[in-house]
């Protein structure tokens, strides 16, 4: 045999060996897949076939959470509500093999439901598909959609009267905004961008991306950080100074998930949210995610309905406003006729 022949014969051996000692190893990667916050979860790693592995490494969202066993527990309080991700790596002779699972865990008790009763209604214009709003200084700031439609405005509150007003560029869909520091922040839809400006003049001084959200969604902000939703389960936390995403919390209550959040609110520091399509608020707690509480206004919507027919399914609740110095909470829906001075009241 010629040393061509010998080294494309051992070449061809390495190659089957290879795929035979890659085929002798088969896994399994199991998982507890649901359970309420501060119940113990358990995982566990397989071999189905082969010879004995070096080590397994198993990871919850990136965190390594055994030393060498194939056995463990965990409890869901060191993560929290939402779904992570389970990963196992196995090391064998100059291989391995990542295997991916997932856990789901909900919250431990079940939110407060609140009715609610009307205070005061004012007017708003019907030709306002409301997207986002914000109470500022004895005034409300609105944005509004669709494209070739989105506005951004400053009106009075008893007569509806807008007095300051400019429009979005026609290839945008505008989305919700936020004041924080004497600037205006307002996203996009699906563009992955948003744009900033001037509080007083409505100048546009500063554009900025979306970098790990997919869409722009509602807006508000705490002390010290910006808050949007983008149309998931997810609310996201941006640094004010650059809107990069920091990171994110899940939403849920004791059985489901909360997706298509969409309008926020920051209110005695919980965020409020609407959901998309529905007359219902949910009240979650910021640090982990929680539904504390939700506020059925299907009565609202019924309100609504007794002066203004509302034809079109996008006609729906959507705009949160709360004026901190006299505990005013302010909604609204896109193009209604109305807005609502309400007080929430618990069930």
């Amino acid at each position: 045999m010629n040393i061509y022949k010998y080294l494309a014969f051992t070449c061809l051996a390495g190659i089957l060996l290879t795929s035979c000692s890659e085929n002798n190893y088969k896994f399994k990667l199991n998982t507890t897949k649901k359970a309420n916050l501060g119940a113990k979860a358990n995982i566990e790693f397989e071999q189905l076939k082969g010879n004995k592995i070096d080590s397994v490494h198993i990871y919850v969202n990136k965190k390594r959470v055994n030393k060498n066993e194939t056995k463990v527990s965990f409890n869901t309080s060191d993560f929290g509500v939402g779904k992570h991700l389970i990963t196992a790596i196995a090391f064998y002779p100059n291989k391995s093999k990542k295997l991916n699972n997932s856990i789901e865990v909900f919250a431990d008790k079940r939110y407060t439901s609140y009715k609610f009763k009307i205070v005061n209604t004012y007017p708003h214009d019907n030709k306002a598909y409301t997207q986002g709003l914000e109470y500022h200084n004895g005034f409300l700031y609105e944005t509004t959609g669709r494209r070739g439609k989105s506005s951004l405005r400053k009106v009075e509150l008893k007569t509806g009267k807008v007095l300051q007003q400019i429009n979005l560029d026609k290839k945008y869909f505008g989305e919700g905004m936020t004041i924080f520091d004497n600037k205006i922040y307002w996203l996009t839809w699906q563009a992955r961008k948003g744009f900033i400006y001037s509080l007083d003049t409505f100048e546009k001084i500063g554009s900025f991306n979306y970098n790990k959200s997919n869409e722009g969604w509602g807006l508000t902000h705490n002390d010290n950080e910006l808050i949007k939703s983008d149309g998931t389960n997810k609310i996201w936390f941006l640094n004010p100074s650059d809107q990069k995403e920091k990171r994110n919390i899940q939403v849920y209550t004791n059985k489901l998930t909360i997706k298509e959040l969409n309008e926020l609110e920051l209110i005695n520091g919980k965020i409020y949210a609407n959901y998309w399509k529905k007359p219902l608020i949910a009240i979650i707690n910021p640090e982990n995610g929680i539904v504390e509480g939700i506020i059925n206004l299907t009565g609202l919507v019924e309100e609504m309905k007794k002066t203004q027919s509302l034809v079109d399914e996008d006609e729906v609740l959507n705009g949160i406003a709360f004026d901190k110095e006299n505990n005013r909470m302010f909604v609204t829906g896109k193009n209604w006729n109305k807005l609502f001075e309400i007080e929430i009241i618990k069930q």
